[in-house]
């Protein structure tokens, strides 16, 4: 079940799910948010970053289009029904197929990389600490360039911290976008990092199963 607990005057809000990450050669870079237990039970929401830098959220409700443009930045909210579809399971061999207002994305998931048996091997206990996030964010950081797994949600001054538990981490070999039926290119690394938030996506295009915190004072 997705957790809304209070520990030391803090109330936190946890979204168990996965994210995927791909850029395109047309430049637009898409990330994926799937959620199977979260604060607003089972959701997906997509976030866009088109060639010019614009960035986009693409939500299936108004409370979880406020929440996540709350949490993160974008230039441009639009709901839209969005489904996602999953064939063969979930990860190596897995196809996943996203529709989403003007988009349509299909990618197809590759092997675990190296960082993905590390992650499966530290409990969930203590992957969702705060202070293992903060152990873990300089490694992260190395690892990774651009990933972060502890900031402020939403901005410096925003009062609420997020972090994030990497559970599993596998590369993504194969995807086809279309952006209102045109195609938006191949398969290519997510550079320039979008910037959505505090913490980006890896730059190799990648399917990272996580859970993630925000935790405001109550």
């Amino acid at each position: 079940m997705s957790r809304r607990a209070r520990t030391r005057g803090t109330r936190e809000e946890q979204f168990y799910g996965w994210i995927a990450g791909v850029g395109t050669t047309s430049g637009t870079r898409l990330v994926l948010g799937h959620w199977v237990r979260s604060p607003f039970g089972a959701f997906s929401d997509v976030m866009v970053a088109h060639p010019d830098g614009h960035r986009e959220l693409l939500a299936p409700t108004a409370s979880i289009a406020e929440f996540v443009a709350e949490t993160y930045q974008f230039d441009t909210v639009t709901l839209c029904d969005i489904e996602v579809r999953r064939a063969k399971g979930i990860g190596e061999g897995s196809q996943w197929d996203v529709t989403a207002g003007p988009l349509t994305w299909s990618f197809l998931v590759g092997p675990r990389r190296p960082v993905g048996w590390l992650l499966q091997s530290v409990p969930l206990s203590l992957a969702t600490r705060r202070e293992f996030a903060r152990l873990t964010d300089p490694v992260a950081r190395v690892v990774m360039p651009g990933v972060r797994t502890i900031g402020r949600a939403g901005g410096p001054s925003d009062p609420r911290l997020e972090w994030y538990a990497g559970r599993d981490l596998h590369r993504i070999i194969a995807s086809a976008a279309r952006w209102d039926g045109e195609s938006l290119g191949r398969l290519a690394p997510v550079t320039p990092a979008p910037r959505f938030g505090f913490s980006g996506t890896p730059a190799t295009p990648s399917l990272t199963r996580v859970v993630t915190t925000v935790a405001a004072q109550a």
